[in-house]
């Protein structure tokens, strides 16, 4: 009821401004609360210790060079508010879908948000799966590799949605 009355009082471009404003704004709130949530320990600080213990470290069995950490298990604080991070985003993209599908939003705009949950709850597994549990420089590879995949899978599901729309 709310969702018609809404879909017909605004036009295609309000409603797509108000939905950005609601995602920004949902990003930046959830940010507040895993910073707050991580507190007296400065997850900025961790950050910035994370960014400047990185080393080009070869991936096994390749001889290519990529950054990695040096101490790898040295930052669970900050993978745990990067896999509460992912799982925020991802849930939070589910409402936006739920939203768009009310208020009909353009199917390109839909599959993007499809295209966003695959990504940041994959983020959200990899990272539970390996970074939580990382100990060996190895991980940290496996972790990137999956990203990739993750990224790859992502833009496979918005293809697929716009395909199965055509």
């Amino acid at each position: 009821m709310i969702g018609a009355r809404l879909r017909h009082a605004l036009s295609d471009e309000k409603k797509e401004s108000l939905l950005t404003a609601i995602w920004i704004g949902s990003i930046l709130i959830t940010l507040a609360v895993i910073y707050a949530v991580h507190l007296p320990s400065s997850l900025w600080d961790r950050l910035v210790d994370f960014f400047l213990g990185l080393n080009l470290v070869n991936v096994p069995g390749t001889g290519v060079p990529l950054p990695a950490p040096t101490d790898p298990a040295g930052h669970m604080e900050l993978y745990n508010a990067g896999f509460q991070f992912a799982i925020a985003l991802g849930a939070i993209e589910i409402v936006i879908l739920v939203i768009r599908i009310l208020l009909h939003s353009p199917l390109s705009r839909r599959a993007e948000t499809i295209e966003n949950i695959v990504f940041w709850l994959g983020a959200g597994y990899l990272i539970s799966t390996y970074l939580l549990n990382i100990t060996l420089t190895a991980e940290w590879f496996v972790f990137l590799a999956g990203i990739i995949l993750v990224f790859g899978l992502a833009l496979v599901a918005r293809a697929f949605v716009l395909l199965v729309k055509r």
